[in-house]
């Protein structure tokens, strides 16, 4: 099947099964396929012209115009929404369906008891903060893990001021989407001690997902 993969983790989950796409966008850190687009600016003519038996878009990442620009050329597009951690198995067994893969579920186990909260920032200038219902903070939550923006906003822009009251005790700075490096650790620190982390591990949902939580506990393991 000619697949094309507007969604990273969904670009490496594909070649993980051994069913790569024939492109995929700039983000999907595959320069031996075709770059067509960004998730937010895809080329819908070049897709196309490719010809594709599926696009695979996702609800959060992919924009609705460009969905419609694609179903408007009469190309088939299948749409993901991952928002937990318990969704992934559904999803990821009907994908496998579509491109004739096969998925093999999960085996999460019991949830850990809570041990520590989190501010998990995403972005800066502006600051922004993962909040819920999100994948990266149902996989903590199974972690151990609560989010101290708790509060049914998925992204939320925030002052780092606010923060301090939340009463988190670490700041989990992931390497993605935006990359935290020590250079923005004199301000995290401030809010609570800081562990960097995977931002892949943290928000690629897939074929990642199993050895992702198995690396993330390992960090998480450090925390006192």
């Amino acid at each position: 099947m000619r697949t094309i993969s507007l969604v990273p983790s969904v670009t490496e989950t594909l070649s993980a099964w051994g069913h790569p796409p024939i492109a995929c966008t700039r983000f999907c850190e595959r320069p031996d396929i075709e770059h067509v687009g960004g998730t937010k600016d895809p080329d819908v003519v070049r897709i196309v012209e490719l010809r594709p038996d599926l696009v695979i878009v996702d609800e959060e990442e992919n924009r609705r115009e460009d969905y419609d620009a694609l179903v408007g050329h009469g190309v088939d597009v299948f749409v993901l929404h991952v928002q937990s951690l318990h969704e992934v198995d559904q999803s990821m067994t009907d994908l496998a369906d579509r491109v004739g893969a096969r998925w093999t579920r999960l085996d999460l186990g019991e949830p850990r008891p809570t041990r520590a909260r989190a501010f998990i920032p995403i972005w800066r200038r502006p600051w922004m903060a993962l909040g819920t219902p999100t994948y990266g903070a149902s996989l903590l939550a199974h972690l151990g893990i609560a989010n101290v923006f708790d509060s049914g906003e998925r992204y939320l822009e925030i002052e780092l001021a606010d923060v301090v009251s939340r009463g988190a005790d670490v700041v989990l700075a992931p390497s993605e989407p935006y990359p935290f490096t020590k250079r923005q650790l004199p301000e995290l620190e401030k809010i609570a001690p800081t562990l960097f982390v995977d931002g892949q591990d943290l928000f690629w949902w897939g074929s990642r997902t199993r050895d992702a939580l198995s690396r993330l506990a390992e960090s998480l393991a450090t925390l006192p």
